[in-house]
């Protein structure tokens, strides 16, 4: 459980909101390490489907954390690696 205070309306003017969003130049970076070069080996490494790999190495959609969490246990990666945060305004 968090230990710190919940956002006051005032909190939420003074921050700014953000998403998180797959680095794909990283997961690459990670997979070709593995010798999995293709979305399809990818597909067979994690048992993601091969349609939602490809639609995450395109940018056309974001993995749940379902398949996030199936690649870094996949690559043995930490999330945080291949999960940045960016800002809505850019993520839009």
């Amino acid at each position: 459980m968090s230990k710190e205070p919940p956002a006051t309306s005032s909190d939420t003017h003074e921050r700014s909101e953000y998403v998180f969003r797959l680095n794909v130049a990283k997961l690459l970076e990670k997979t070709a390490a593995h010798g999995d070069t293709t979305g399809w080996k990818i597909y067979r490494r994690t048992g993601i489907s091969e349609s939602s790999v490809y639609r995450y190495l395109s940018g056309e959609a974001q993995p749940d954390l379902n398949s996030a969490m199936r690649l870094a246990e996949a690559y043995d990666l930490d999330i945080r690696e291949v999960m940045e945060r960016v800002a809505i305004e850019a993520a839009a």
